[in-house]
């Protein structure tokens, strides 16, 4: 089975929770049709073979990128770019923006998508009110999800394949709850924490040049790593 494959099943499978706090709902963009739909052609053509891919992961999908189309930080337009075609709204959503020029920058998806495995903590997607929510805005949201969090790192590295030399987060407080998660499951040798790229989108575009080339750069650096592992 092919890494495109048991990701596949990991995400199809990933469970919705019962009910949370908060008044937060959560839902799957993987039991849906046309995300599913786009997101089973993404992984075919770019998650091919079985190389263990190294984890670059943000917080939880946001309903208008990941939400629409299945694929993390990607939203209609950069899918399109990469060459899968769809018929969704053509509206920009920042996150997808910035990954959309780290990708191009790092050689393309092809390249990209060889080596990174890009998702999140965890990869169902929250709203409050009709608006996105994340993991870590109520500690009641953040217990509830705790577990299933756990599990599901530990699949992705254990079952699905991801690399153990490194792993890369995005987002600052993200990385106090992934680091949490890296002393409690022990999963990856280091773990490079950059800012979200929401965060930079929203504060820092002006400077857009230089963080994508500190994106690629770290993310070089864990792939260096990553090499040196294999020789």
């Amino acid at each position: 089975m092919s890494f495109a494959d048991r990701l596949t099943r990991f995400l199809t499978e990933f469970p919705l929770p019962p009910s949370l706090p908060e008044n937060v709902q959560a839902f799957s963009p993987y039991q849906e049709p046309t995300p599913l739909g786009l997101f089973t052609q993404f992984a075919q053509q770019y998650y091919t073979g079985n190389q263990p891919r190294i984890a670059v992961l943000g917080i939880n999908p946001g309903r208008l990128g990941n939400g629409r189309t299945g694929v993390a930080f990607t939203d209609p337009i950069a899918l399109a770019a990469w060459g899968i075609e769809n018929d969704l709204p053509r509206r920009r959503e920042p996150s997808s923006e910035f990954m959309q020029a780290v990708v191009t920058a790092m050689g393309g998806p092809a390249a990209f998508y060889g080596q990174f495995f890009l998702g999140s903590l965890y990869p169902l997607v929250l709203l409050r009110d009709g608006l996105n929510y994340n993991f870590y805005d109520s500690p009641a949201v953040t217990a509830a999800l705790w577990p299933t969090i756990q599990r599901g790192l530990k699949q992705l590295v254990e079952e699905v394949g991801l690399a153990r030399h490194a792993a890369v987060c995005l987002g600052r407080r993200n990385g106090q709850y992934f680091t949490r998660l890296n002393e409690e499951l022990e999963l990856f040798e280091q773990l490079h924490i950059l800012d979200h790229p929401r965060y930079l989108m929203q504060y820092k575009r002006r400077n857009l040049s230089e963080n994508v080339a500190l994106y690629v750069e770290t993310l070089q650096s864990a792939g260096n790593v990553g090499n040196m592992h294999r020789v």
